[in-house]
């Protein structure tokens, strides 16, 4: 018999009156994507005790009821913890769903970046006029310069609508009815046929101020030029390739709570204000003090941040979550312009590669905050606190406090997978 020679442990062994053994094929175990975040993915999974008191000791200075948090590095989820009560009875958890208030409207424009990939509109596309996606408004124009608005500049708020005169009208909904003796809030198409014959602030383009009701022209264009409502588009073109399946337009009063979906919180000193409706002298703001079901691409959605998480690790051009967007479509939405000019759906995107989306309004504050590195934090709370908008300047501050402090002790795994 030969002398066989054979590698093992670093060392050669001499092998004598024997065949060399055939090794055992080396099979990869990947573990699958986790089906369901929102029931697969629980507190129990995530736990750094120094940090965690972090996020307790922000809560009880803010007295907030609940705060939802997970943490992706390069498409991996690290982190999720639901911390305090998601309502009396059950506590918060990673997959506990909130409203995103504004954060819809990165949704929104995901959506709008699928039609355009495939042909359907494109950012130069315009909104009115002959050729425009909702031209069956035209008869209700009154100022040409409606004529010019384009796809791309409703994303960007570049619209020409501006909330200076009368206030914004997707949350002046009880004044809207009086206005025009109404008995019920309007329908969408009424109310944009109503707002169609008011004059612009200025030329589409030139330039730009927040629009509430430019992203419900926006959800009016998906559903155009899809042929279908929004909300079945978005599930089936957005959050179905994304991997997510608790994504779901809200309700307005406690009664249309969602399952599975948080309640929400102003401090005890928040005074009470009108329902939306007319129907009510006084409500607590987070239920029936905005018409949220009118909202739709504007401010409607609730999701949890698991779901959030996966949904931007799909699009933003990393693996190895799929990217439901190419690689044109995340550099339009991300590209820095200047410090005044907003992104595609995000608030702001900066040079060196930081994008952030930020949403809030009675009963809940929203952040998600992308860095350079591919760190993303995702935080959402239940809870209002008395500086309103602001509020989400603290969050992000705590997100960098935390991030600069427990990144490294961050462990490395990838949640999505299991």
């Amino acid at each position: 018999m030969p002398l066989v020679l054979v590698a093992a442990g670093g060392f050669f062994l001499a092998l004598r009156g024997q065949e060399e053994p055939e090794s055992e094929p080396v099979v990869e175990v990947i573990p699958e994507w986790v089906e369901n975040l929102n029931t697969e993915i629980v507190n129990d999974l995530s736990s750094l005790p120094r940090m965690d008191a972090v996020v307790d000791s922000f809560m009880n200075f803010w007295s907030l009821k609940g705060v939802s948090l997970s943490i992706v590095r390069n498409d991996s989820l690290l982190y999720a913890r639901g911390y305090g009560l998601a309502d009396a009875t059950h506590p918060m958890t990673p997959g506990t769903s909130l409203r995103l208030a504004s954060v819809s409207k990165l949704l929104t424009a995901i959506g709008i970046m699928r039609l355009q990939e495939e042909g359907r509109l494109n950012l130069e596309s315009p909104v009115f006029g002959p050729f425009g996606i909702l031209n069956e408004y035209d008869k209700y124009i009154r100022d040409e310069n409606y004529y010019l608005i384009t796809v791309g500049q409703l994303l960007r708020h570049q619209g020409g609508f501006s909330s200076r005169n009368g206030g914004d009208v997707m949350f002046s909904t009880l004044k809207f009815m009086r206005t025009h003796g109404l008995t019920k809030p309007p329908s969408t198409d009424y109310l944009v046929r109503k707002e169609l014959g008011r004059r612009l602030a200025f030329e589409p383009g030139t330039s730009q101020e927040y629009s509430n009701f430019g992203y419900l022209l926006l959800s009016l264009c998906i559903e155009k030029a899809s042929g279908v409502s929004y909300e079945e588009f978005m599930q089936k073109e957005v959050f179905e390739p994304a991997g997510c399946s608790g994504f779901r337009l809200g309700g307005d009063y406690l009664k249309d709570r969602l399952e599975g979906e948080s309640r929400y919180y102003t401090q005890p000193d928040d005074k009470k204000v009108p329902s939306f409706d007319g129907l009510y002298a006084e409500v607590e703001r987070p239920y029936g003090g905005n018409f949220i079901s009118g909202l739709y691409g504007a401010g409607g959605w609730t999701g949890s941040t698991v779901e959030l998480a996966r949904l931007v690790c799909s699009i933003n051009g990393r693996g190895p979550v799929p990217d439901i967007l190419d690689p044109f479509s995340v550099r339009q939405m991300t590209v820095y312009y200047d410090d005044d000019t907003y992104g595609l759906g995000w608030l702001d995107c900066r040079p060196d590669g930081e994008w952030t989306r930020t949403g809030s309004f009675a009963g809940t504050s929203a952040l998600i905050k992308t860095f350079p590195d591919g760190e993303c934090w995702i935080l959402v709370t239940n809870t209002s606190t008395w500086r309103g908008s602001r509020f989400t300047r603290n969050t992000a501050e705590l997100c960098r406090n935390l991030r600069g402090r427990f990144s490294s002790s961050l462990p490395v795994r990838d949640l999505f997978r299991q």
